[in-house]
């Protein structure tokens, strides 16, 4: 009796791929799944029908490989939240969602944890593709094996069969540009900083200071722009130095354009005098930040919707397992803007 392991090996396609041609799943390019079917055809395969129906009740497995997070460095807790109370409302469904988190600072963390995850065999799978060398060889993995796959939260580009959820990075810069403008629309000295981790491989961080910047050139703005590269902004004490030798030695500066979820960490490294002197426009509404936009010490915060981004990773990936549902290449939430006056009852209860 033919098998569908044995049709497998003999289109050189995985089990699984054979599997979604015989029941209409869909994933499957349309020169594999000819190639499938005239196998299927020659080799006169037919269904076993309590098998069948077994197989359509299969459950399936979703995945996730997702930045661990801290007390300090919260800002993944929020896409994890939202992956939590999505894999309540579809567990009836028969979805199962792993979370696997690895150490955002480190390339072999996040490859040996996806490592750990692929011999669980997933359905499909969502990740945050830290960096772009690691992340090349995991989808390579995934591509080979059939499975579908997300990125979350970061964009990258190069990978034409990847599905991304977030936010739009570069018209997010765009908007901080403008923002900044509008809060000195003379003189101004614009300062961007960035932990040294955070350069090259980080798409989003880098789009939105291609935005940030191209704001003032399509507009043709006069703006002083600077930048200065942290080695870890966790790091409070050496971050506080290097900070405060930089803005001593240019006083011009008024403007601070933090590209990342980390603002509140360069607020506790200046004076208050320094405060006061200063627009500065971060991301996202961690507690920490929400605590400082309040205040008036930062500016402008925009969100990227992160607990929104979990959950709508989670529902889009259930739509196409269950549903055969095909999801968007792109899928950007709205950029929302929050400052002192319109951020209660913004925050995110679920911190």
């Amino acid at each position: 009796m033919i098998r569908i392991k044995d049709i497998a090996a003999e289109a050189n396609v995985s089990e699984g791929t054979v599997d979604r041609v015989i029941h209409n799943r869909g994933g499957v390019s349309k020169k594999t799944e000819e190639k499938v079917k005239n196998i299927l055809q020659k080799r006169n395969f037919s269904l076993n029908p309590v098998a069948s129906a077994l197989a359509m009740q299969k459950k399936h497995k979703i995945s996730v490989l997702i930045p661990e997070y801290n007390n300090r460095d919260i800002f993944w807790k929020s896409p994890c939240l939202g992956i939590l109370k999505a894999m309540e409302d579809i567990q009836s469904l028969g979805v199962k969602v792993d979370i696997f988190k690895f150490n955002q600072y480190n390339p072999n963390s996040y490859s040996y944890t996806f490592r750990k995850l692929i011999k669980t065999n997933p359905s499909a799978v969502i990740l945050v593709p830290m960096f772009f060398k690691e992340t090349r060889t995991i989808v390579n993995t995934l591509e080979r094996s059939d499975i579908k796959y997300m990125f979350l939260n970061i964009e990258l580009d190069g990978f034409e069969k990847s599905i991304f959820i977030g936010q739009d990075s570069y018209k997010a810069g765009f908007i901080a540009g403008k923002l900044m403008h509008l809060s000195l629309p003379e003189n101004g000295y614009f300062l961007i900083i960035q932990s040294k981790h955070n350069i090259g491989d980080n798409n989003a961080i880098s789009k939105r200071i291609v935005g940030f910047k191209d704001y003032f050139k399509s507009n043709k703005i006069d703006a002083t722009i600077t930048y200065l590269n942290l080695e870890n902004l966790n790091d409070l004490k050496n971050t506080k130095k290097q900070l405060e030798y930089f803005l001593d030695k240019n006083p011009n500066i008024n403007g601070l354009f933090i590209p990342s979820s980390r603002i509140s960490n360069i607020v506790e490294c200046l004076s208050k005098n320094k405060i006061k002197q200063l627009k500065m426009i971060g991301f996202d509404n961690t507690p920490q930040n929400i605590e400082y936009l309040k205040k008036g010490d930062i500016s402008f915060l925009i969100s990227q919707k992160p607990y929104d981004q979990g959950y709508e990773a989670i529902r889009i990936m259930k739509d196409f397992l269950i549903n055969n549902k095909q999801p968007l290449n792109k899928h950007f939430l709205p950029i929302e803007i929050l400052l002192k006056e319109n951020v209660v009852g913004n925050e995110i209860s679920q911190w």
